[in-house]
């Protein structure tokens, strides 16, 4: 039998350790801890639709109506009416034949890669993909490649010396999770249509925020008719639970009979597919949220900048803001909690050695004089440990 304390020990020694930690009274940019009220940074809610009401009233409305849950997978008897309704309109907004929801994003990748891919194909995926795709190739066995990251270079010489591969996919995140820059969907449209390749992408930070009508960088680089499989998240922007793909028919029709994700788990509730279905409309509709965040992102990113800060090649509402050491990470996290900031630490092996970060993942609800405060007291608190 192992010894976990000793390897927690070690792991607490190398400043690794995860832990569960603020425990939220409710979500937002702004939440109360212990009596405190907290800037929270760290939040994936981009738009603040967790706390719309109109999200709220519907999941009200679908429990009522049919429940707390849905009994059973989808196969059996989960497959609510509001699932249909859901996917129908997944589809439409897409501009795609159909659409299949999950009930996580994390799920929803392990379901495609391992259900669509066999181990006689070729997987070509981006060095900084998010860890569910990564989790999603191991589960599928199949052979895989990893091009540097968003080397067109690179990945056309991986395309050509394995052009005789029958199936091959092209996997990739649209905004990275970690870094917060964008994908060059054009120039991997291009690559896949010329080596005959099967395009996979994750817009699971971008829907929402991204784009003329919120559906991610696909549609803000206009091509959207040109990607095979589209996978995103109501997890994140949209403000609830839940993935899902749109694709051509036959695709969706193939992951119903083969993605174990799909098949071996129950169907999200009535409540939460209510809620998805309202923050679809909100998304269509209202732009204004979106369009300030990323006002305030532009903003966050050059005071940064100016002030010294390393923050890769963030283009988004992700920022990262590259500090090196673990310890140092950690430090300064917690030292702005102490502040009144929630910003945290994002240490190997989530990313590279020797690029620990904070992660900053910006709201639309946060005020703009917020902001000016965390720069002040970073800038501060960074020159205390000897960061700038």
């Amino acid at each position: 039998m192992k010894d976990f304390s000793q390897k927690l020990d070690l792991l607490k020694n190398q400043d690794s350790f995860r832990f569960l930690r603020y425990s939220l009274g409710q979500t937002g940019a702004y939440v109360d801890i212990d009596g405190k009220t907290f800037v929270n940074m760290a939040s994936n809610d981009y738009l603040d639709l967790s706390n719309d009401e109109r999200l709220i009233q519907a999941g009200i409305k679908a429990a009522k109506k049919y429940g707390t849950g849905s009994t059973s997978s989808r196969l059996i008897t989960g497959n609510l009416t509001l699932n249909d309704e859901l996917e129908n309109q997944l589809a439409a907004d897409y501009q795609k034949e159909a659409a299949l929801v999950f009930p996580t994003g994390y799920m929803t990748n392990l379901g495609i890669i391992s259900g669509l891919a066999g181990k006689e194909d070729l997987i070509f995926s981006d060095k900084l993909n998010h860890a569910s795709i990564v989790d999603g190739i191991k589960l599928s066995s199949v052979p895989f490649k990893r091009y540097a990251h968003k080397d067109m270079t690179h990945l056309e010489k991986l395309l050509k010396t394995n052009k005789n591969v029958k199936n091959k996919f092209i996997i990739t995140d649209t905004i990275f999770s970690m870094d917060g820059d964008r994908a060059m969907l054009p120039e991997i449209a291009t690559l896949a249509k010329k080596y005959k390749a099967f395009t996979i992408i994750d817009e699971a930070h971008a829907n929402g925020v991204l784009g003329e009508n919120g559906l991610g960088l696909a549609e803000e680089q206009m091509v959207l008719k040109d990607i095979d499989l589209v996978m995103g998240t109501f997890s994140k922007a949209l403000g609830s639970l839940g993935g899902f793909v749109t694709g051509k028919r036959d695709v969706i029709d193939y992951l119903i009979n083969k993605a174990r994700s799909f098949i071996y788990t129950t169907g999200l509730p009535a409540s939460v597919l209510a809620a998805n279905i309202e923050s679809l409309s909100i998304i269509r509709n209202e732009k204004s949220s979106r369009e300030n965040l990323l006002n305030l992102s532009a903003y966050l990113r050059e005071e940064l900048t100016s002030g010294g800060f390393k923050i890769l090649d963030s283009s988004t509402q992700i920022i990262p803001v590259i500090i090196g050491e673990n310890e140092k990470a950690v430090a300064l996290s917690k030292r702005l909690y102490n502040r009144g900031f929630i910003v945290v630490a994002i240490r190997p092996p989530t990313v590279p050695s020797g690029t620990s970060r904070l992660r900053i993942s910006l709201s639309s609800a946060h005020k703009k004089e917020s902001l000016k405060e965390f720069i002040e007291i970073l800038s501060y608190e960074s020159r205390q440990l000897g960061i700038i």
